[in-house]
């Protein structure tokens, strides 16, 4: 794997941090400023309105500055935005440096993943994609309580500046280590959007809203799930939200792996299966202590086994024009959590319990997974796009080297243009579905 991924993924970390750590700090960062925890709450919820909106705003005023230029310039407001939440005096500059750095998130991770799909060798594509997200997975486990207790332990304005550290270590890294690649002469916003017509991009962006929603309708009320069903204590809790977050890790890696091997719609199959089947599982185990403690480093592992496939999955369907694209997927997936903890309150608050929200991601994953179906029915019945790769939409066609048009744009699809975006070549490889791997 080229070492420029891993200087995203170290940047991926960072932001991850950034997002869940606030999580941790409430009660400080609400006493040092004089506010209530539940107004101190709203630097979450002003942070996911800053991912959704301001991500694809933000890359599609840039869509055509070099990535390279474009992945640095996120960077740089990502180290302005905790500078000034470290030295914010009061909540409303806290709040304006969280909503800063928000806006880079979106838009950070999903340019990385089209940068490390074009990097990366043919075959590996979702496992470039998979240590991009892997930054944020390790966030959960590291970065997180990491922050937390040095926030806790040396003011929570400490864990901003180690965020501002953790940023410029990535700046440099992006800096030396990401080659320049030239803007695509042809992509600009017009040819961005239009990728959104396309319906396989559409499906791309449901699956992902719907599955990563489930994930974290069940996550979102994890806490009082293991303190007042399974009796946890809440020392306990920190332990075992370690656990669930090794289970994204490793579900992240083997999604990656697996994506590459025997192909995203296979993977994003089992993987939604299995979040199906062990979300459904958590509204019985969740009366025991150790099931319930297996089964939450399941459902980890299985919702963070999607995300590879899912953006590996609509980059490649993007093929031609997948930044924007790529990007506003990190906005369906931040949608699909609004959406999944809206859900799960209004059960519980319908006096359901805490394991209702348990179902309700069960039923989401299950919508997801008959999308995923849906989608790789649709492939079966349009000719592959792969410009490595292609295939004569007739058997028996009267020219002997014909050339394949893209369903969709019905552009010549037999070999990428002189002046192409690197990505876009990289894309169309991302959509084809591989089959088994020998061996």
């Amino acid at each position: 794997m080229p070492i420029a991924v891993f200087a995203l993924a170290l940047c991926g970390f960072g932001i991850g941090t950034t997002e869940f750590v606030v999580m941790g700090l409430l009660p400080e960062v609400a006493r040092d400023l004089d506010v209530g925890v539940t107004t101190a709450g709203v630097l979450i919820s002003g942070y996911a309105v800053g991912v959704v909106l301001g991500g694809p705003i933000l890359v599609a005023l840039g869509i055509r500055v070099p990535r390279k230029r474009m992945l640095l310039s996120l960077m740089a407001i990502f180290v302005v935005g905790n500078l000034v939440s470290a030295l914010a005096p009061g909540y409303e500059l806290l709040m304006a440096g969280r909503v800063a750095t928000a806006v880079c998130h979106g838009a950070f991770l999903g340019l990385a993943s089209v940068v490390a799909a074009d990097l990366a060798d043919e075959g590996r594509t979702a496992r470039a994609v998979a240590l991009v997200f892997a930054g944020g997975a390790f966030a959960n486990v590291v970065g997180a309580p990491l922050g937390t207790f040095v926030g806790q332990n040396f003011g929570w304005r400490t864990t901003f500046w180690m965020l501002v550290v953790i940023g410029l270590v990535g700046f440099a890294g992006i800096a030396r280590l990401v080659p320049e690649r030239a803007s695509s002469a042809g992509a600009g916003l017009r040819a961005e959007l239009v990728v959104f017509l396309r319906p396989q991009v559409l499906l791309g962006l449901a699956m992902t809203a719907l599955s990563i929603g489930a994930l974290f309708t069940s996550f979102t009320y994890v806490a009082p799930l293991l303190t007042e069903v399974t009796g946890f204590s809440s020392g306990a809790l920190t332990p075992l939200l370690v656990l669930f977050g090794i289970g994204l890790v490793l579900g992240n890696t083997v999604g990656g792996k697996l994506g590459d091997r025997i192909g995203l719609i296979r993977t994003l199959a089992l993987a939604l299966t299995a979040l199906t089947v062990v979300l459904a599982a958590f509204t019985a185990t969740a009366h025991a202590q150790v099931p319930a403690a297996i089964t939450l480093a399941l459902v980890g592992f299985a919702g963070f086994a999607t995300v590879p496939g899912l953006m590996t999955r609509v980059i490649g369907k993007a093929v031609g024009a997948p930044t924007l694209a790529a990007v506003v997927t990190v906005s369906a997936s931040n949608v699909g959590i609004a959406l999944g903890a809206w859900l799960g309150g209004v059960a519980i608050d319908a006096g359901l319990g805490y394991t209702a929200p348990n179902w309700l991601g069960a039923a989401m994953a299950a919508g997801a997974l008959l999308l995923t179906l849906l989608s790789g029915a649709l492939d079966r019945r349009t000719p592959p796009t792969d410009p490595a790769h292609p295939v004569p939409a007739d058997p028996t066609p009267a020219d002997p080297t014909p050339v394949v048009t893209d369903p969709v744009s019905a552009a010549p699809a037999s070999a990428a243009p002189v002046n192409a975006d690197p990505a876009s070549t990289t894309a169309a490889r991302a959509g084809a579905e591989p089959g088994p791997a020998a061996g």
